[in-house]
């Protein structure tokens, strides 16, 4: 009773599609660490393009970064070079990754005056990295050894990937945050968004943002009540 939007089949699928492409990157001399490295390069362009408030091209990139995470464990497994070094790397730069992608999404909320949005990506990349922390914290303890945690709760990283592809693509076909009225809260209301804000693009970055917290924040929850029953067993 995971609750995960991901099962382990899905998953399994998915990194059965990568390998092919995988070990082309292997066969141009490129090691899983700097696939590692390259996917997290992605992530940063991704945040600076989100912070100039080139949504459209932030959601390529966001998108693109997601699937070529897909490559360096592929390509570690074919290669027999999985390590816990590598381990380390993956999760680390991932979350890191993710986080210099809120961070941008932030930065071009605040550069187009639109308060409410920078505040739905802060509480965003917070419930996100407590989705991360609740796993690292619970397997450093001897609960849901492996990768099981990754199967517990709504939204794990790659449904936030999903949520905030289709945000900032969103975003950027409406014509990204031009001036007008506040797509959800009234005109005449005492927060008028924090700002002079802003249509088109507002409302999917609001949505995205908004769910990616709410799911995000259930998911710690759904992680927490899953420790809580092992440590009861035990």
């Amino acid at each position: 009773m995971s609750g995960s939007l991901v099962t382990p089949e899905l998953r399994a699928r998915v990194r059965g599609m990568a390998q092919p492409i995988a070990r082309a990157f292997g066969r141009l001399g490129l090691s899983p660490n700097q696939l590692t490295f390259i996917g997290f390069g992605i992530a940063v362009v991704a945040g600076v393009a989100a912070s100039r408030q080139a949504w459209l091209v932030a959601g390529l990139l966001v998108v693109f970064g997601g699937v070529f995470d897909l490559f360096d464990g592929a390509l570690a497994r074919f290669a027999g070079k999985v390590s816990k070094l590598g381990a380390f790397y993956d999760s680390v730069f991932d979350r890191w990754g993710e986080g210099v992608v809120y961070v941008g999404i932030a930065w071009g909320c605040v550069d187009a005056g639109f308060g409410l949005g920078a505040l739905l990506a802060a509480t965003a990349m917070t419930a996100a990295f407590m989705v991360s922390y609740t796993r690292a914290k619970s397997e450093s303890l001897g609960f849901t050894s492996g990768t099981r945690m990754a199967a517990v709760g709504l939204a794990p990283r790659e449904v936030r990937i999903a949520i905030v592809t289709v945000g900032l693509l969103w975003a950027g076909l409406a014509g990204g945050i031009g001036l007008g009225p506040c797509p959800i809260i009234p005109e005449d209301s005492l927060l008028d968004c924090w700002g002079p804000v802003r249509a088109g693009g507002a409302q999917p970055i609001l949505y995205a943002l908004a769910l990616i917290t709410i799911l995000a924040t259930i998911t710690t929850i759904q992680r927490i009540l899953h420790v809580r029953a092992q440590a009861r067993e035990g």
